[in-house]
């Protein structure tokens, strides 16, 4: 996916996301109900034998909620507001904004909680916004900060692609999509990955629409004109040259052994 001459996604990479989000060729559907519907995507069927070996292990996943009473700004306004995260995520066990890059591209850090024995992740990624009346989309994936390496006591995992496209329907409706491919890394086998974010999506995309529901009210008793990610002269993040950051591979991370992890599912699922 181009990112034009830097770091920074241009136009042609919002405009594929885009194209991801609302195709429908070679995406297999694994949950439809309730206004809810979840992709994975798959090989395509031209794809020869020797090249599908190339398709990554990690599923891209895509999520798309028909959301009927909170609005697409209200949506777009919920994945924006850190200070509103701390009271709806939680998982969350840190998150911050680190710099501005651009008027709409920033750079943050966000750790999380993993079931036990599992340990918990990390992650560092660029993330960039547009916004219309027609449409709100946000996309992130992992980047290498000279200021922020992987820590000890956690897990470093990679974004490859996460966003958001969000559509509104009418004054207080939208489709709500949810795209993304990422690899937790650690030594989870992939099937697991794969098999665990079909089954989590759809219960954090529930999450965010509940915590959609109970924005406005939030918002008005905090900071109600407080919106850098609209109005972006109201920032106060530091500055930043795109040319520090690098984007974060996968395989440069350390493969961190959770070996006892899986010995003890496997001992817990043959007694």
């Amino acid at each position: 996916m181009s990112r034009g001459s830097g770091i920074i996604p241009d136009e042609l990479m919002f405009n594929e996301f885009k194209r991801q989000c609302l195709s429908t060729e070679n995406w297999l559907s694994k949950y439809d109900k309730n206004d809810m519907e979840v992709w994975v995507e798959v090989a395509p069927l031209s794809t020869s034998t020797s090249n599908k070996g190339n398709f990554s292990k990690v599923h891209k996943i895509k999520c798309r909620m028909n959301i009927k009473d909170v609005s697409a700004a209200s949506m777009y306004d919920v994945l924006h507001d850190g200070m509103y995260r701390k009271t709806w995520d939680p998982t969350m066990l840190e998150s911050f904004d680190i710099a501005r890059l651009a008027p709409n591209a920033d750079v943050g850090y966000y750790s999380w909680i993993c079931p036990k024995p599992l340990k918990n992740r990390d992650v560092v990624t660029l993330r960039s916004w547009q916004a219309s009346e027609n449409e709100y989309v946000i996309i992130n994936f992992s980047v290498k900060h000279p200021k922020f390496p992987p820590r000890k006591d956690l897990v470093r995992a990679v974004s490859l692609l996460t966003g958001y496209l969000i559509q509104p329907t009418g004054p207080n409706s939208c489709i709500f999509t949810y795209l993304s491919q990422a690899d937790p890394r650690g030594s989870l086998p992939k099937w697991v990955v794969n098999k665990a974010s079909q089954v989590l999506a759809p219960k954090v995309l529930r999450s965010v629409h509940k915590a959609g529901q109970h924005y406005p009210a939030w918002k008005a008793a905090n900071s109600p004109d407080h919106k850098p990610w609209l109005y972006p002269i109201q920032s106060e993040l530091p500055m930043m040259d795109p040319a520090e950051l690098s984007i974060q591979r996968g395989d440069s991370l350390e493969n961190v052994d959770e070996s006892s992890t899986r010995d003890a599912q496997e001992n817990e699922d043959s007694s």
